[in-house]
């Protein structure tokens, strides 16, 4: 095997490689053999197949695997024998080969960039705590309550007005005949709750205990049950009570409907919750600052390749939001050519920072134990209420979606290893401080030098760009909605 290097530019390393056809020859006769002893073909006795009728018949196959071999080995050789370490997966192109000549091949590779990780220990940094105040524990309570609504009987019969609730029967038919699952006796149909179709619980507003009256609906073209979308329906309905929200009061009787012995397990269980998410909110504004920091403190080269395919995809996400927002990229107050700067400095900048993190974790053997992803794998199943076995096996099955869980486990126990070398100092503040967006705020203060010229008017603002912030500092996921009872025809469909 010959390599020659073709060019070094910056972190580009270009080599062509050359393997001689004996070399190539001697192992295709050596796989033949061993093919040879193992198959069975008619009027040969195994082992005894001549070598011209294997390579008429498997020579081609043969062929095909040993290239791809010599390839990966003799290019793998051509890295390790230049100690070379690949930023990103080589580039490989067979530029000559036939039958019984030289195979040439070149490899395109971007290497790692040689740097030294900053002295940690000379790193400070800041992190926000905000202690959880009593207020903020009832008004959470209050929230929880809020959505807890009791309804009771109106003391003297009134029309009903939206947000009440009617106890009611009711029978939909569709041309004159009823159909499965319109009818009911007894429901409890809160008024402006949007559980039943559209202009179902618009018809019973103003309606009072012991009227009856005829709704007429139509069924959307997306409801679930095809012999029901898009059909004229009558509904009889009968309206036996009106009721009206009563407060509900938060004491021990309303924390042992939530599960808790009192109120103050209650009160217990939802400071440590949040707590937990203080303690969250406490680590991102750690993380990010120490981003920050660590951007600020190393200046290097980053691989051309790596650079161009996050600023790919930072750019795609861009316009991605801007096609869900109704926007166009001519509405904005940048021009392309701005937005394309600014994305291409934020991509540089990830790519950086993934390298130093990466190499952090190299030279202090920090890694990511099966367990840990099998953790994670758990913690996403149960997101997924009664699909947890399914979306488990759906990870076990896709090394992709393993690694997507590792690279942030990875990233985060880099980070704790950091902190724990860095100076860290503690600044109390409040909740809102603390949940603040550390940019827009920023933005939000005014220059220190006015521009004197009076400024033009404002485009259409941009739409949030989630690749604009410094730092990709996890966000917490939405709350879970619990899921809805399945609903009578006459209710929505649940799609």
């Amino acid at each position: 095997m010959k390599v020659t290097q073709t060019s070094s530019e910056g972190l580009k390393r270009d080599f062509t490689v050359v393997v001689e056809a004996a070399e190539i020859e001697s192992k295709v006769t050596e796989k033949l053999t061993t093919v040879g002893q193992q198959v069975r073909l008619p009027g040969f006795r195994p082992g005894k197949v001549p070598m011209n009728i294997l390579r008429q018949r498997f020579g081609r196959s043969v062929m095909g695997e040993i290239l791809e071999e010599t390839v990966n080995e003799t290019s793998q050789k051509a890295l390790n024998d230049n100690e070379l370490r690949p930023a990103q997966q080589p580039k490989i192109e067979i530029t000559k080969f036939d039958e019984g000549e030289d195979l040439e091949f070149t490899i395109e590779v971007e290497v790692m960039p040689d740097f030294e990780p900053m002295d940690f220990s000379k790193l400070k940094l800041e992190k926000l705590v905000s202690e959880v105040e009593d207020a903020k524990v009832d008004e959470a309570i209050d929230q929880i309550a809020s959505q807890q609504k009791n309804f009771k009987k109106v003391a003297r019969n009134r029309k009903a007005k939206e947000g009440d609730a009617l106890l009611i029967d009711f029978l939909g038919k569709v041309d004159g005949v009823a159909f499965e699952g319109g009818a009911a006796e007894g429901h409890q149909l809160e008024l402006g709750s949007g559980q039943f179709i559209p202009g179902f619980e618009d018809q019973l507003i103003g309606q009072k205990g012991g009227d009856e009256l005829e709704v007429n609906v139509t069924f959307p073209e997306n409801y679930g049950s095809a012999d029901l979308a898009g059909k004229d329906a009558v509904f009889e309905v009968k309206v036996h009570e009106v009721h009206e929200a009563a407060d509900v009061e938060i004491d021990d009787e309303f924390a042992k409907k939530m599960g808790l012995d009192d109120l103050a397990a209650l009160k217990d269980s939802v400071r440590g919750r949040m707590e937990d998410e203080y303690g969250q909110l406490s680590r991102q504004t750690l993380k990010r600052n120490m981003l920050d920091a660590l951007a600020d403190g190393h200046d290097f080269e980053v691989p051309p390749g790596m650079k161009e395919a996050e600023f790919n995809s930072i750019w795609d996400q861009f316009k991605q939001e801007l096609v869900r927002q109704g926007e166009k990229l001519e509405d904005q107050d940048q021009s392309e050519e701005e937005l394309q700067a600014e994305y291409n400095d934020i991509a540089e900048r990830r790519v950086r920072l993934g390298l130093l993190l990466a190499e952090v974790g190299r030279i202090n053997n920090i890694d990511v134990s099966n367990e840990e992803v099998q953790q994670a794998m758990i913690a996403q199943a149960r997101n997924f209420p009664g699909q947890e076995q399914q979306i488990f096996e759906m990870f076990q099955k896709n090394p992709e979606m393993q690694n997507s869980l590792r690279a942030p486990i990875f990233e985060d126990k880099v980070v704790d290893f950091i902190s724990e070398l860095a100076a860290v100092s503690e600044k109390k503040v409040s909740y809102d401080e603390l949940i603040a967006d550390p940019d827009e705020a920023a933005e939000a203060k005014p220059k220190k030098k006015p521009a004197a010229k009076k400024a033009p008017a404002k485009k259409k603002a941009a739409p949030k760009k989630a690749a604009a912030k410094k730092a990709d500092d996890d966000k917490k996921p939405a709350a879970k909605k619990k899921a809805a009872p399945k609903k009578a025809a006459a209710k929505k469909s649940e799609k």
